[in-house]
């Protein structure tokens, strides 16, 4: 009996799928398969494997570093692991001793762009088999049982920036922890939002990405052009559970991929420090669903008259619980340092806690006409985040707004000049909301919580040792 079957790790459908898996294995034209799991920033960490290995590996999965949930974005190690002290209270954690990553077969793949490649998404246990409570994607799944049996549906729509690589930096000089940025060029001027001529610019490598996108078997609707240099957008079919937060780690990493591969750079980052260029945000559009029908749609039209959202009592906390986390959560839906510059008036993205109906410059906005359409779009959100996190604060706070009848206030028609609580400045202030948020990390786990703080924090103090551009240029020549 192996690992998998001793501890009781897949449910009946997983191992329907796990032989099918091991069937095509038989069949021929596989030769490896990539073992990945997404770390604590939502990067893909993983092994790969030859395709005689994998037998072994749906039956005990596979060794992995425990290390690497210590890391910061930087790959630097923020918690000591090889001193007496037990690491983040995990003892399993102590001498970067091994976990175990699980596959899960619903997850596999066969990825266009890399013949006879295999793709697996894993969750992480210990070597025990209990499962490790850092795993980001164990996380979303502890928060989505808090739902009582409701159905969590989220879609989203992310923008990110394609560029022409020009030059890769991988020079001798170029090498560090991190190493240089790549230099790129633009493949639009920009400016021209939804155009057809900036579209057709970027097609030859769009099209290549769509390709391959669909190959995935990933529920793609819409390629659009934003209005930035070199800023596109992907919007995704809505999907229930896990579904939405597993398809965005795949798209980040085949867009990253494939485009690569092209001679391009695709960048998820917020806001890339070149001319001109504009901020990208990731929209989460989210629903509740019973019984297979939307929760959050109104049994009449009057709320929408009185100033009141047009949603049912359970939407209105919802929603009410979306606004009164919103500087909390931002640590998960905001996790970088650049993602707080686009925090702005006016810009399309927000800047306070405020909700509006079909109103782009609010943080939330209520969208749709019924059961099957309702739903809250928040906006917050910027493309880097990990998605595990985004979605479970989302939804965490989302629970914690009906369990206490959480009023969301009157619609903003004015979002940037209504009176609310301010979005965080920067990724400090955001950590020391969430800190302070008891019943958001009552329902993440507290733990959880003071690890995830303390590996951002320690971005932050590497950040406030480097000298920027902005000092050299303000002080270098003035005094």
């Amino acid at each position: 009996m192996g690992f998998i079957e001793r501890h009781g790790l897949w449910n009946p459908e997983q191992t329907t799928a796990a032989g099918e898996i091991r069937e095509r294995t038989e069949s021929g034209g596989m030769k490896v398969v990539r073992l990945v799991f997404a770390d604590q920033h939502g990067l893909l960490r993983g092994k790969t494997v030859t395709v005689g290995e994998l037998p072994n590996v749906l039956r005990d999965g596979t060794g992995i570093a425990s290390s690497l949930l210590a890391k910061d974005t930087s790959g630097r190690t923020v918690f000591p692991l090889f001193t007496k002290e037990t690491p983040l209270g995990l003892p399993e954690l102590r001498g970067a001793a091994d976990m175990v990553m699980i596959p899960d077969p619903l997850t596999f793949r066969m990825l266009p762009w890399s013949p006879g490649t295999g793709w697996l998404l894993c969750d992480l246990r210990f070597t025990t088999g209990a499962p490790v409570p850092l795993c980001t994607r164990g996380l979303l799944r502890s928060v989505l049982e808090q739902t009582g049996g409701l159905t969590y549906r989220t879609g989203l729509e992310v923008e990110f920036h394609l560029f022409r690589l020009t030059d890769p930096r991988l020079g001798p000089g170029d090498l560090g922890q991190p190493g240089a940025a790549p230099e790129v060029g633009m493949l639009n001027h920009g400016y021209q939002y939804l155009s057809g001529l900036r579209y057709d610019e970027l097609d030859p490598i769009l099209d290549v990405l769509r390709a391959n996108i669909e190959g995935l078997g990933l529920p793609l609707r819409s390629l659009e052009v934003e209005f930035g240099p070199s800023q596109v957008e992907l919007t995704l079919q809505p999907a229930d559970g896990l579904g939405t937060a597993d398809a965005m780690v795949l798209l980040r990493g085949a867009v990253k991929q494939v485009a690569a591969r092209h001679g391009h750079h695709a960048t998820f980052m917020c806001r890339p420090h070149l001319p001109g260029v504009f901020s990208s945000g990731w929209h989460l559009h989210q629903s509740v669903l019973r019984d297979g029908v939307g929760i959050f749609a109104p049994e009449s039209p009057e709320g929408a008259a009185s100033g009141r959202p047009s949603l049912s009592p359970y939407g209105t906390a919802f929603l009410g619980g979306l606004l009164r986390h919103a500087r909390a959560t931002s640590a998960f839906s905001t996790p970088t340092l650049n993602g707080f510059k686009r925090f702005r008036s006016l810009s399309l993205a927000p800047d306070r806690a405020v909700w509006g109906r079909d109103n782009r410059g609010a943080m939330v906005r209520v969208l749709g006409d019924g059961p099957s359409s309702t739903r809250l779009e928040n906006r917050i959100g910027e493309p880097a985040a990990n998605p595990y996190l985004y979605l479970a604060s989302q939804l965490a706070a989302g629970l914690d707004g009906v369990a206490n009848g959480s009023d969301p206030g009157p619609a903003a028609d004015e979002p940037y000049a209504t009176r609310a609580e301010p979005l965080p400045r920067s990724l400090g202030e955001a950590l020391t909301a969430l800190e302070a948020d008891e019943s958001l990390a009552a329902r993440l786990g507290k733990d959880f919580v003071s690890y995830y703080a303390g590996i951002k924090r320690a971005e932050i103090a590497r950040f406030e040792q480097e000298v920027t551009d902005w000092e050299q240029r303000e002080y270098f020549r003035v005094f």
